[in-house]
């Protein structure tokens, strides 16, 4: 076969329109031959009309692309030089299931942190490492890049127990650039930003404008930092910032203005309209869009769901490996003493150079004792997570949801668990329930 194969593990997603985009644009560079949406047969609609689609917009940009929708993964996997993973197990039922009970036992409900995010890792793993096999037997030399969410700790499993090129990618650090290049009104390439963290716990920690740091202009107000969509903006204490010495990200808020956010989420789930029922009213409306016969390229209603420019950034890493370019980007990548005060065999998120055949992570050294701080506890946190769900293990998973900022007692992660496991149940084959 001339030309790349991509194939993509969760092909059925809402999220799918928009990676073909990015990948219709740069087909001169990259010369894609086939795309091969592969999905599990209870996303076997969505998968079927994502196909369509896809095919609509292949035709619109008159490209020889070919489009293959599947629920065979290994044949998707076999011979593979990219897989991207964007799955959802449970779908979104059990992220209302998340969300719901982690409210109502009086935390923070969230698909990618606390309890929900906990949660939804322990589901996902085992998944993942599965493909992974797949992956080590049928296309060794693949690249796997993943936007699975809890994406870091997805990551850190697969660095930890597998044998497969893997990056784990996020779009909250493309959004950044989008956003300080529009403040200033400059090409994004010549923004630069300095990060520290780990997924959805990144710092910035300066921020460079053609060359000059402009960090201060977000510590006096003058220039606000990025707001998800999927994230409440309460605004920040410019004191607070400014002796926090960084910026720090949208996802943040669930740890420095938890109070806020946690009235907020209560008084959603009175109302039955927590972010997942949000997503899953956001999900219902694009499908029904997609499904139009004469619609051919990705429609703008889906910038509205969290993910928004998450192509982007994996169309241009495909574009670094592939042509050799040596470029930066900010990726989730093994720690191996980038960041002083985290394991080496852990996953962080850092600006890394991009060639052909590895990924290098840029230094980072020593971080302040008010990053260093919280740092540490969710990567224990995320440590932790990764071992129950390998194991099967109810007390590591225990200790884990325990020593999460976000859960204030052993009791209240029990009571957390307990009810979580019951509905769990099924998609936790590796613990004894």
């Amino acid at each position: 076969m001339n030309g790349i194969k991509i194939t993509v593990i969760g092909g059925g997603s809402s999220y799918t329109p928009e990676l073909l985009e990015g990948i219709i644009f740069n087909q001169e560079l990259l010369r894609v031959a086939e795309v091969w949406l592969v999905d599990v047969e209870a996303g076997q609609q969505k998968l079927s009309i994502i196909e369509g689609l896809a095919k609509r917009m292949i035709q619109k940009a008159e490209c020889s692309i070919r489009i293959v929708a599947t629920l065979d993964k290994r044949e998707a996997i076999k011979g593979a030089d990219y897989i991207i993973t964007q799955i959802r197990v449970g779908q979104l039922k059990m992220r209302r299931y998340d969300e719901y009970i982690s409210i109502k036992h009086g935390v923070i409900g969230q698909e990618t942190t606390g309890a929900g995010g906990f949660m939804k890792a322990l589901r996902t793993i085992p998944v993942i490492l599965d493909i992974c096999n797949d992956i080590e037997q049928l296309a060794p030399n693949a690249w796997l890049l993943n936007f699975t969410n809890p994406a870091g700790v997805v990551t850190e499993a697969v660095l930890k127990h597998c044998n497969v090129k893997v990056i784990g990618l996020c779009n909250n650090p493309i959004n950044y650039y989008k956003k300080f290049a529009a403040t200033y009104n400059v090409s994004m390439n010549d923004v630069s930003i300095n990060f520290v963290g780990i997924n959805h716990l990144i710092w910035i920690t300066d921020l460079f404008i053609k060359g000059e740091s402009r960090i201060n202009d977000v510590f006096t107000g003058w220039s606000d930092s990025y707001e998800a969509k999927n994230i409440p903006a309460f605004g920040w204490d410019l004191e607070f910032l400014k002796s926090l010495g960084a910026i720090p990200c949208g996802y943040h808020k669930y740890y420095y203005q938890s109070d806020r956010i946690l009235q907020e989420q209560l008084e959603q789930l009175e109302r039955n309209e927590t972010r997942a029922d949000q997503v899953q009213k956001m999900e219902q409306e694009l499908f029904e869009i997609y499904q139009n016969p004469d619609l051919n390229e990705k429609p703008k209603a889906l910038e509205q769901r969290g993910g928004a420019y998450y192509s982007e950034a994996a169309v241009n890493l495909i574009k670094s490996i592939q042509l050799n370019t040596k470029d930066m980007h900010t990726l989730n990548i093994r720690n191996n003493g980038t960041i002083a005060c985290l394991p080496n065999d852990t996953c962080i998120e850092v600006n890394c150079v991009v060639e052909r055949h590895q990924v290098t992570p840029l230094q980072v050294g020593e971080v302040s004792p008010q990053v260093r701080g919280l740092l540490q506890n969710v990567k224990a946190y995320e440590e932790l997570t990764v071992e129950a769900a390998v194991k099967g293990d109810k007390g590591i998973a225990h200790q884990a949801l325990t020593l999460h900022p976000l859960i204030p007692s052993a009791e209240r992660a029990k009571a957390i668990l307990e009810e979580m496991f019951i509905v769990n149940k099924r998609f936790l084959p590796q613990f004894d329930l």
